[in-house]
């Protein structure tokens, strides 16, 4: 398989950690949506990412799907969705505010970087969707005991989460006080954070 996109993308980043907390061997072709376009756009016709080719030349576009289909390619107790409800559809909502945040966060980030002239109605828009959504996995998260949020070992959840997390301080430093919410992402960020490494670590063995 091959994955298509910068690893700077919280969306392409947690797929590239589930690729390898599943073990699965990939290569790892770090484009961007705007350099890189034209190398892009033969897969993916929104040249977006994450893109993943298949062996078989198929490509999967959005996380979401991609992470999907992964899991498909696992016997079900070892997806990391849960499979049972209401696990499944508490953990499904739980990685729909993290990744919410995380399209807030891009969101916040192109209206920065491609404008001129910043739309402050926009930026307090996004800031206060983004402080929202973290407060309620902030609630949450304190509800929950244990190291993950769903069952004994790490999830999409808990992946999704950690994305966002590291994202918000890199793209955006000073925006939200990330010590105003310590729960949500520990300790699964560190694990997360470690799978992110070791696929960082494979695509540079493979020169790329």
């Amino acid at each position: 398989m091959i994955l298509i996109g910068q690893y700077d993308s919280p969306f392409v980043r947690r797929v590239g950690i589930a690729l390898t907390l599943y073990n699965m061997p990939f290569e790892h072709r770090p484009w961007s949506t705007f350099g890189d376009a034209e190398k892009i756009r033969p897969y993916n016709p929104l040249t977006r990412v994450p893109t993943l080719v298949l062996g078989d030349g198929e490509v999967l576009i959005e996380s979401h799907s991609i992470l999907d289909y992964l899991d498909s390619l696992v016997p079900a107790a070892e997806r990391m969705f849960p499979t049972a409800e209401p696990t499944r559809h508490q953990a499904l909502k739980v990685t729909a505010l993290a990744t919410g945040v995380s399209e807030k966060a891009v969101s916040l980030f192109y209206e920065r970087a491609l404008h001129k002239e910043i739309s402050v109605v926009w930026t307090k828009r996004c800031g206060v969707q983004i402080d929202g959504a973290l407060t309620e996995l902030e609630t949450h998260r304190k509800k929950r005991s244990g190291d993950y949020w769903f069952g004994n070992a790490i999830g999409h959840a808990d992946i999704a989460i950690a994305c966002a997390l590291r994202f918000i301080p890199e793209a955006h430093p000073g925006l939200i006080a990330m010590a105003d919410f310590p729960a949500p992402g520990k300790p699964t960020s560190a694990t997360a954070m470690q799978g992110w490494q070791r696929a960082r670590l494979s695509a540079r063995r493979c020169g790329r």
